[in-house]
């Protein structure tokens, strides 16, 4: 195996969140990010020459496409909704690859699940009694997901109620007006509640990047996260116009790396929205490995949310091991 690829005969060990050191916040300290420049141009430029100066291929190539899977929140977030394809997508969280598969890549000893299920707050109790006896844990959105205009009161109680059916990670969303009028401090307090309503349960803060008009912007609320306590801070809900971009992800990961640089904190990152195939699932790998390095590229710093990009990684596989590239109905995932 390639050095720089995850191992698939010692893969790393599996750290849920809940046995890492948190971040604890800290008062909200504008000199952080006011002053904090962010060059369009150049962000774009590097974060298109990092998906083509590092090649993965043959067997490192499978062993990040299966380190892609165990990084998942495999997610339904649809109107249409039910407890039957809760279900389903919970099966396929607890065995996203066919026997086959995990045969022919000889990782059976891996025990191979994805990092969560995501849904709705209604979904939450389905979902915790499907994934029953495992260590998949349920994360919910919360806070009015996806916009977030809801009365703080009732948003700090969607939290509790999720947490309350069996949540064991809470997806919440900021208020974009507040960015967009640069109210720093109703920002902050909004989160810190948010966090202190979760209580020992772990918090990615949503920042809606399609809604934040600049990457300045970004690296602001990204910071201003942190400093209320994010866990994980989270790209988009995959509703807006325009989702997780490797730019946008590229000024993310340079705010957890100067958070950490200025606390020793470690805060966790989540693209979401608008991944479909496994080349995005690399891409994104490569990104943590180049910015942030091998720690984030393990669940308990890393996850991808997505889950039809899951059929596309499964195709890659199959390819890996037989030659030949299956129907896409073949794996279906809910």
């Amino acid at each position: 195996m390639n050095a720089n690829a995850p191992s698939q005969a010692e893969p790393p060990a599996v750290a849920t969140l809940s046995n890492q050191q948190r971040n604890p916040g800290m008062a909200l300290t504008p000199e952080m990010f006011e002053s904090h420049a962010v060059n369009r141009s150049a962000t774009q430029r590097r974060a298109a020459t990092l998906v083509t100066r590092r090649s993965v291929k043959k067997e490192n190539q499978a062993a990040w496409l299966v380190n892609a899977i165990r990084c998942m929140d495999l997610t339904t977030l649809s109107g249409d909704d039910t407890e039957g394809r809760v279900r389903r997508l919970c099966a396929k969280a607890r065995q996203p690859l066919s026997p086959e598969l995990v045969a022919g890549l000889g990782i059976a000893d891996m025990k191979l699940t994805t990092g969560a299920v995501c849904v709705y707050p209604t979904m939450v109790p389905h979902a915790v009694k499907a994934l029953s006896g495992t260590d998949i844990p349920v994360a919910s959105v919360a806070t009015g997901f996806p916009a977030g205009l809801m009365p703080l009161h009732l948003r700090l109680e969607e939290i509790r109620w999720a947490i309350g059916e069996g949540a064991g990670e809470i997806d919440i969303v900021i208020t974009r007006e507040h960015v967009l009028n640069r109210n720093w401090q109703a920002l902050y307090d909004e989160i810190a509640q948010m966090r202190a309503a979760c209580g020992l349960v772990h918090i990615k803060v949503i920042l809606g990047t399609g809604d934040l008009q600049t990457l300045r912007n970004v690296y602001a609320a990204s910071m201003i996260a942190m400093q209320a306590g994010a866990d994980f801070i989270k790209t988009s809900t995959g509703k807006e116009t325009v989702n997780a971009t490797l730019p946008v992800s590229l000024v993310m990961t340079r705010a957890i790396r100067d958070y950490r640089m200025a606390t020793g904190y470690k805060v966790g990152f989540k693209p979401a929205g608008g991944m479909k195939s496994a080349k995005d699932a690399l891409n994104w790998q490569i990104l943590m490995k180049e910015e942030l390095g091998n720690e984030w590229l393990k669940p308990d710093r890393f996850r991808l949310g997505a889950s039809s990009m899951l059929g596309d990684i499964e195709r890659q596989l199959e390819h890996h091991i037989t030659g030949r590239y299956s129907a896409a109905h073949r794996h279906s995932v809910a």
